[in-house]
């Protein structure tokens, strides 16, 4: 399915000038690649895991490119499962360049996108879901992120998948004994206890497909909108929340007519906060635009800060919150900024106040009350506890225990109705193929090109 019987190479640090640049090398000669452009200790006598001092020199002329470090990792224990060389040269992307001409004039191969990890996983040193995970990992932008691709990338989400296999497994020999001798009208095993153990498998399927929208929370952020009328200070508190002044801040109501975003992050937590334009009715073209893409953005929202200033007159603001309400996802959640805590700290809200919304009293001026609400939009994510359970943050390893919870609840239901046992089968054995999948025991070329194909060239 996969040859690997060449030597690749490519440089494995970010593109562009550095203090050092990293190339690698994989593949059954690539110390034998490396040793010819080293000057040095002999590489090819050199204990894996070990790092040497020298030159790289071109075997042409024997010109000198770069004083470099060269260390060595022997399979199979190195990343890729094969023979490792990686030099550490200095970041200039001319010497980079040149470093890699030698090694493809040696006899190496430039590596494709994400190949280091594809060989990885095709010599077993991790299975395709934790090799998804290392691309997680390094596309990580918050510590949550990190912590649960680095959970991923050692197994955890796999070890429950393998569990479930094992089950599934147990399941099906059970069923197949009943196929191998239907003739005779034998049941081998209890239908209670193939039940109990369905609902089982179904039910850790299910746990596993619902984490993916906490996951994918964490992986790209939790998307907060900023919603108000005109002249409520959203711009204001978004330059707070962020520290820069990222929004432009005026008394002209209409200034933002286009949604804003920027990022930050709080207990480990990403979140994306999206200024937006303000509510209000009016024949400005160009503002009813940002005034529909404001709403788009509440339609996306995990949590809105209403911002409100409590001079408003009262009652004004209630088609706005019906609005407001009316867009926001079922789920999500509505949080009120009554702002101008500097000016007007007493002022009540101007509409009846609702038991059911979290109202925090902010200037978004002076900075007063900004550490509430940053420890409210914490708690307000629900994911500020992270513990040892899996968590789902991919999509393809979504639609599969998807597929694969649709799968197991076809096999419950037919198991309570007595249907055919090859029937059944036939069910559990797409549930094994979907979870399969995931971990890459069943996997086409196909799908992991498209796969590998996300990766940077050098990982």
């Amino acid at each position: 399915m996969y040859q690997t019987d060449d030597t690749i190479c490519a440089i494995s640090t970010p593109a562009g000038v550095g203090g050092i640049a990293v190339a690698r090398i994989s593949g059954h000669n690539a110390i034998e690649i490396a040793n010819k452009l080293w000057n040095g200790k002999a590489l090819s006598d050199a204990a894996t895991h070990t790092a040497h001092l020298g030159n790289i020199i071109d075997p042409g002329n024997g010109a000198i490119l770069d004083q470099a470090v060269a260390t060595i990792f022997r399979t199979p224990r190195s990343f890729t499962g094969e023979d490792v060389v990686e030099f550490a040269v200095h970041g200039s992307t001319w010497i980079q360049r040149e470093l890699i001409n030698l090694l493809i004039r040696q006899g190496c191969r430039l590596a494709e996108a994400g190949e280091f990890t594809r060989r990885a996983f095709a010599s077993g040193k991790m299975d395709l879901a934790e090799a998804e995970a290392v691309a997680d990992v390094i596309a990580s932008t918050s510590r949550a992120a990190h912590q649960v691709a680095i959970s991923q990338m050692r197994g955890t989400f796999s070890r429950e998948l393998n569990a479930l296999h094992d089950q599934l497994l147990e399941l099906a020999s059970l069923l197949e004994l009943e196929l191998d001798f239907s003739e005779e009208d034998v049941e081998f095993a209890d239908r209670h206890r193939l039940i109990d153990l369905t609902e089982a498998i179904q039910q850790k399927v299910g746990r596993l497909a619902d984490t993916f929208s906490t996951g994918n929370a964490i992986k790209n952020g939790i998307p907060v909108a900023i919603v108000g009328a005109p002249n409520a200070g959203k711009s204001t508190l978004l330059n707070r929340l962020v520290g820069d002044d990222k929004a432009i801040v005026s008394d002209i109501p209409g200034t933002t007519r286009d949604t804003i975003e920027d990022t930050i992050e709080i207990g480990g937590i990403q979140f994306r906060l999206i200024d937006t334009a303000g509510l209000r009715h009016t024949n400005d073209q160009v503002e009813q635009l940002g005034i529909r893409r404001a709403i788009g953005q509440l339609e996306k929202a995990r949590i809105a800060i209403w911002v409100i200033d409590p001079r408003t007159e009262p009652g004004t603001l209630l088609q706005t919150r019906d609005e407001i309400n009316a867009a926001l996802p079922q789920h999500a959640t509505l949080l009120i900024a009554k702002n101008m805590a500097d000016i007007a700290p007493d002022l009540p809200l101007p509409f009846p106040s609702d038991d059911t919304t979290v109202t925090i009293n902010i200037s978004a001026a002076t900075g007063a009350g900004i550490d509430n609400l940053k420890q409210t939009l914490l708690q307000t994510s629900g994911i500020h506890l992270l513990n040892d359970e899996p968590i789902v943050t991919n999509a393809r390893h979504y639609e599969s225990l998807l597929n694969a919870s649709h799968s197991i609840s076809r096999t419950l239901s037919g198991l309570r109705t007595s249907i055919p046992a090859d029937l059944i089968a036939q069910d559990l054995r797409e549930t094994l193929h979907h979870l399969a999948s995931i971990t890459g025991t069943i996997a086409t070329p196909d799908i992991l090109s498209t796969i590998f194909s996300r990766f940077c060239i050098g990982k």
